[in-house]
């Protein structure tokens, strides 16, 4: 690690680098995050390590980051006037001042003419020991000029959520460090899925950043990221590149990601068509029989031994009908004690009666965690008829065995 006393004594030898940002939209360059560097005897080194230290003074950083940003500041003066142009902001070196220092710097490059609509604020919330609220209000003021903000470092350090809403951020950057296998664990996603229901709700696009393979830039742009950043798309580099210079290669990856999800969605349809079968031609030959409930679950579990653990029948409004019956070593049980439960609560309960009650077919839901086994599991809802709808949890077992159902 380089000497803070050492990146003080010679500040005349840092430089900014320039890390590209990339559009899904249109698989080109729409602006470029700005990096502190300082050349050294043995190469150009970052100064990320400088500034994330909490031991130095915050006067020296912001000191240090100022000569960073005005030297970018006079590069960004000869580019395309909608390039926009990331700057990161120690929250707290920020609100020494209540970011009038920070404004006014910006102000003088727009009497230059760089508008301030081109400049991105990237602020990480989780490092900010002041007041949210007072940060909140400087932040709102700078977007009264056009200054976009963008909340950095999401999914590496924990984030509150609630913060993050409060400062109604542009941007949302998602860090992807985490994901450094092709198979992220299940909590990881679920962080990332509420992340996307906050961005969607607060009306902030995402940010991927740190992709360093392809297989994170599929599971970004199958996450609803806008923009994307990192090693596999562009280094950090002095100078900056030509816009289009990865167009015609993320054309094609994103072409393949394309491809490879249209082709499970037609798996998923596929293989929901003919459970809505299998399930059909159950009920139909077990209404025959005119059977008491619980001996037509019974029958159901035991048509369904090797694809289900829990069947049931509810309502439209949610209320459970019926006993669970249970998979217990290949033994179906009955759990009286679920009958008048209310479901209506979870996600999609409601919408999903609706798309059952219209339809009239059975279909998957998505892949979730189930509370009480605490598998991954789908569950397949039908419906009886206008006041009786069936549910079938399918385990991962099963699950793991079909094409297109993991």
């Amino acid at each position: 690690m380089l000497d803070p006393l050492d990146i003080l004594t010679n500040i005349e030898d840092v430089i900014p680098y320039y890390q590209a940002v990339f559009s899904a939209e249109e698989q080109k360059v729409i602006g470029y995050e700005v990096l502190g560097r300082i050349k050294t005897k043995s190469g150009v080194k970052s100064l990320g390590a400088f500034f994330s230290d909490p031991s130095i003074p915050e006067e020296y950083k912001a000191d240090v980051e100022l000569r960073v940003v005005r030297q970018a500041l006079a590069a960004f003066l000869d580019t395309d006037s909608d390039l926009l142009i990331f700057i990161n902001q120690d929250a707290n070196v920020l609100m020494m001042d209540h970011g009038e220092g920070f404004l006014n710097l910006l102000m003088e490059y727009k009497e230059k003419g760089i508008e301030l609509n081109r400049f991105v604020v990237e602020i990480t919330e989780q490092y900010f020991e002041g007041d949210i609220e007072q940060l909140q209000h400087v932040l709102t003021y700078y977007r009264t000029y056009g200054i976009k903000v963008a909340v950095d470092n999401i999914g590496k350090d924990s984030s509150n959520l609630d913060r993050i809403a409060l400062l109604s951020p542009d941007l949302l950057k998602i860090d992807l460090q985490p994901l450094k296998m092709a198979s992220p664990s299940p909590s990881y996603e679920y962080v990332l899925y509420s992340i996307s229901l906050l961005a969607r709700k607060i009306g902030a696009a995402l940010l991927y950043e740190d992709i360093e393979a392809n297989f994170q830039l599929q599971y970004a742009w199958r996450n609803g990221g806008r923009y994307f950043q990192g090693h596999y798309l562009q280094s950090p580099q002095e100078q900056f590149v030509e816009r289009d210079v990865l167009k015609k290669r993320l054309k094609a990856e994103f072409h393949q990601f394309i491809s490879h999800e249209k082709k499970k969605l037609e798996i998923l349809f596929e293989q929901s068509d003919q459970f809505d079968k299998k399930v059909h031609q159950l009920v139909t030959e077990l209404k025959k029989g005119n059977q008491s409930e619980d001996d037509f679950l019974l029958g159901l579990g035991n048509g369904l031994i090797d694809c289900s653990f829990r069947i049931y029948m509810c309502n439209e409004d949610g209320v459970q009908l019926t006993k669970n019956v249970y998979k217990q070593d290949r033994e179906w049980i009955f759990q009286p004690e679920y009958i008048g439960k209310n479901w209506s609560w979870r996600p999609y309960f409601l919408e999903n009666i609706i798309k059952m009650r219209t339809m009239r077919k059975g279909f998957f839901s998505d892949l979730y965690s189930d509370n009480e086994t605490g598998e991954m599991i789908r569950t397949f809802s039908y419906p009886m008829d206008h006041e009786r709808y069936l549910f079938i949890d399918l385990p991962y077992s099963y699950l793991f065995e079909q094409d297109g159902l993991i």
